[in-house]
This record gives C-alpha cells, sequence and structure tokens, in this order.
C-alpha cells in the first residue's frame, strides 16, 4: 500500500507525519497492529494543567509559574474530541478513559461526558467511559459527572498520612479533601471506583499497608503502580522503584492474597484478591492490583492509544512523537479521511518499550524528547 503524507509541525515537538493511504483503510473494528495488538482503549487527555506538582508527574521546579501551557485555542474542542472517539470507535476501541493533567479542570466537561456517553460501537453497545483523576475536585463534581453519563473513576492517591500525602502533591493539598470526593463518588454510583497509589521508595513506601487496610472491604480496588520513566523531568532512576513483588510481599505478610484471572485482555494490573481463612477469594474483601511496567512489562498486550489535548495521537506512554489530527480536523478532512489515517497509524505501530527498556542505549532511556505524563495522562 502506498500512501501520501502530510508535513506537520508542532511548535514543541516536530510531529510526526499523518498518513492518508492512496487505498483507503476502512474501519471494521478489527484493526490490528505489527505485533496483531487489536486496538481497545482510547485515553484522551482534555488538559495539560494539573492544580497538584506531584514530583514523578510535575515537579515544580519545571512547572511553574513560567511554565507555557497550552493556549485554549491550541486544545481540541468538545465536538472534535467526539469526533475522534467516534472514528477510533469504529476501529474497535471500546473503553475512553479522561485524563490529563487534571481532567476536572477543564471548563464543562461533563458536556463532553454527555456527547461521549452518546457514543454506541457497529453493534449498538455502549461503550466503558471512564474518567482518572486526582480527586481534589471531585466531591463536587461527581453528581453532574455521573448524570451526564460517566461510568467509573480512578483516583490517584498516594498516601493517607497527611504529611506524606502533601509532601507527595507538593500543593499543600490535605488528603481529607480527597478521600471525600472518593466517599461522594462511591454515593451518587461512579464505581466500581480504582486508587491508584505510585510507590516512590522512601517517599510514601512506608503508606502501603495503611493503604491496603483503608481500602480493604471498602469495594474500591487499590492499585499499586510502580514509579515509571515517564517524560524527562521526574529525575527517575531504578533506586526509587519498589517492585511489585517487594509491595505484594509487604502487603501478603497481613493479608492473605489469591492470584485472581485479569478482568479483561489487555489489563494493565495483575489482580490479587483478599482470602477467606480457607484460603478462597473473599469477594466481601475486595480486591488489589499491581502495574509493573518496569519490572515486568505487559506491552505484549497493549491495546491503547492516547490522544493529547491539542489533538496529537500518541502509541505508547513513553514515546517521542505523536502524530498531529488537529491538523486534519481543522483543515477540512473527512471522516472517511480520517478513518484511514488512524487505520494508517495503527497498522504501522510496533512499540514496546518497556519491554526493550533494559536493552536500550541509555541516551534513549533518558531522552529529553519523551512525551510527558501530565501532557498525554497515565
Amino acid at each position: 500500500m502506498t500512501a501520501r503524507v502530510i508535513p506537520l509541525v508542532d511548535q514543541r515537538i516536530a510531529a510526526l507525519a499523518v498518513p492518508l493511504p492512496r487505498v483507503p483503510i476502512h474501519p471494521d473494528g478489527h484493526v490490528t497492529d505489527r505485533l496483531r495488538r487489536p486496538l481497545r482503549d482510547l485515553r484522551i487527555s482534555v488538559t495539560d494543567r494539573c492544580n497538584f506538582r506531584c514530583g514523578y508527574c510535575m515537579p515544580k521546579e519545571v512547572f511553574n509559574p513560567a511554565y507555557a501551557f497550552l493556549p485554549h485555542a491550541a486544545m481540541l474542542t468538545f465536538e472534535e474530541i467526539t469526533r475522534l472517539a467516534r472514528l477510533f470507535v469504529a476501529h474497535g476501541v471500546r473503553k475512553l478513559r479522561l485524563t490529563g493533567g487534571e481532567p476536572l479542570l477543564r471548563k464543562n466537561l461533563e458536556r463532553l461526558v454527555e456527547q461521549l456517553a452518546k457514543l454506541r460501537t457497529p453493534d449498538g453497545a455502549p461503550l466503558d467511559l471512564t474518567l482518572t483523576t486526582n480527586g481534589s475536585l471531585l466531591k463536587r463534581k461527581a453528581r453532574a459527572l455521573r448524570d451526564a453519563g460517566l461510568q467509573r473513576v480512578t483516583v490517584s492517591l498516594d498516601g493517607l498520612d497527611d504529611a506524606v500525602f502533601r509532601r507527595m502533591n507538593d500543593a499543600d493539598f490535605p488528603v481529607a479533601d480527597v478521600l471525600d470526593g472518593i466517599a461522594e463518588a462511591q454515593a451518587v454510583g461512579l464505581g466500581p471506583i480504582k486508587v491508584n497509589m505510585v510507590v516512590k521508595r522512601g517517599s510514601n513506601d512506608d503508606q502501603i499497608i495503611p493503604m491496603a487496610r483503608h481500602f480493604r472491604g471498602t469495594g474500591i480496588v487499590l492499585r499499586f503502580i510502580e514509579y515509571m520513566d515517564v517524560g524527562a523531568t521526574n529525575g527517575w532512576c531504578m533506586d526509587e522503584v519498589v517492585p511489585s513483588a517487594e509491595v505484594l510481599a509487604r502487603v501478603q505478610r497481613v493479608f492473605p492474597l489469591v492470584p485472581l484471572e485479569a478482568s479483561a485482555p489487555g489489563e494493565t494490573a495483575q489482580r490479587w484478591g483478599y482470602a477467606d481463612p480457607h484460603g478462597r477469594h473473599d469477594p466481601s474483601l475486595g480486591e488489589i492490583g499491581f502495574v509493573s511496567s518496569v519490572t515486568q512489562a505487559f506491552c505484549r498486550d497493549c491495546n491503547r492509544v492516547r490522544l493529547s489535548a491539542e489533538g496529537k495521537v500518541y502509541l505508547c506512554l513513553f514515546a517521542e512523537r505523536g502524530y498531529d489530527l488537529r491538523a486534519l480536523l481543522r483543515g477540512g478532512a473527512s471522516d472517511e479521511e480520517i478513518a484511514s489515517s488512524l487505520g494508517a497509524i495503527w497498522q504501522n505501530r510496533s512499540d514496546r518499550y518497556s519491554e526493550l527498556r533494559a536493552s536500550l542505549p541509555t541516551e534513549q532511556r533518558t531522552s529529553a524528547r519523551r512525551i510527558e505524563m501530565s501532557y498525554i495522562g497515565g
């Protein structure tokens, strides 16, 4: 297949050329990449701004008052996001996750949720529509989001001790307000709720057991995430990574656990259930999960694509450059042309950074060009 390309330029990082295949790729819901991975999960960043300054994501030294965030005009409108989401769904996407930055900072986000909630798969099924948030605004937004059609939320929470949490978010934000947001989300039916804890050695690893104890039996799934080398501003080093195997061992010394099957193909977390006295999973006690991108890469099943707030598509969380779809949207491209480009982009995908990390040269593992998590979401 031959293709013509549209050369595009990003003022921050030069974008990859968007392929426009001469032989159109019609979406049939079954597009696969070079490693035969299907497209199932679209993560949509709605803003690059956040009101926290977590050191592993948006360190204050870099993201200070002088930092140039995206102007509003550069970001996709809700209608543009919905149009792209609809075309991704035609190619096989079944799950939409809104991210940031902090997505609840995007004004009138409920309108976008309402638009996305109306989308259907080619066979008429509703999509799995969820959102990841730091929880700071969740208490006041939860009901409106649920009424608009949001199904679930995932909340980032890196500790229960208030001093530890304030130090981690580096914005002096109290943990009690996040816990109130989680309680409100649960009360209005945004569930099942997941809570993500990024574990960083020497910073918050003393919170592992308190977090497990707090959420055990609540119906909320706690997931421990290995500190990752996303972006180039967080000063990542392997010494600060607490491997999931170590976290699991710590929890097992206090609470017996049994392994559970993956909930879906491409699931990022390994699931473990709290056990009853007979060594069987007790559903009333719930489960925990481990996201082990550093020590146990799961690239071979990765079915996720990421859309930035300004309309660039990234094929990996550790990517350096993305494809600028905003130029197609605002340049008058038809749905057929955009859908064909999406198909070509995914068919040419071969990304598997986490599997290759250990064998890569140091300059590739510490690339200053790699996209930041705050820009593209987790």
